[in-house]
């Protein structure tokens, strides 16, 4: 029998849901979409569990489907046509664009290597040791990197908004 689907059938579906409940609540904002893309994660998660390279540790692999669906769900929804009678104060899809567009903008000032070490810790989803071990530098240096790296997008994303 293959060990992968022993040890798949072994998961905590409990802690499952609820990494891919804060995943998805990290991409969406707390929207009405998050349970949504909750339960669409962990459908495709068990449908494909077989698939997962590293059962013993399904978390990573479970915390990116989260992250697709969630993204899918965001692009749908920005795909909508604009809504020209939104009410003055709500963000719209034109907004939420405008933010895609200052967070691309704010990342290109970034530095190569401190946009690496964000890249890695937030869209690869690794830990600061996972990140540093990749980037083959101490745990220290990446962990200053992305503490400076944070500081320096806040600052650009705000110099964006106040523009």
């Amino acid at each position: 029998m293959d060990e992968r689907r022993l040890v798949a059938g072994d998961w905590d579906w409990c802690r499952l849901r609820a990494v891919c409940t804060a995943e998805t609540r990290r991409v969406l904002g707390s929207s009405d979409a998050v349970q949504d893309a909750t339960q669409e994660a962990l459908m495709r998660a068990w449908r494909q569990q077989s698939t997962c390279l590293t059962p013993a540790d399904p978390i990573p692999w479970v915390r990116a489907i989260a992250r697709r669906e969630a993204l899918r769900i965001s692009a749908r929804r920005t795909e909508a046509p604009l809504d020209a009678d939104a009410e003055p104060g709500t963000t719209s899809d034109l907004d939420r664009s405008i933010g895609a567009i200052d967070l691309d903008r704010a990342l290109d000032a970034l530095g190569a290597a401190e946009r690496s070490v964000l890249v890695l810790r937030y869209w690869e989803d690794l830990t600061q040791a996972e990140a540093a071990r990749r980037l083959d530098i101490p745990a220290g240096t990446a962990r200053v990197r992305l503490h400076r790296a944070r500081a320096r997008l806040r600052g650009h994303l705000e110099d964006y908004a106040e523009s």
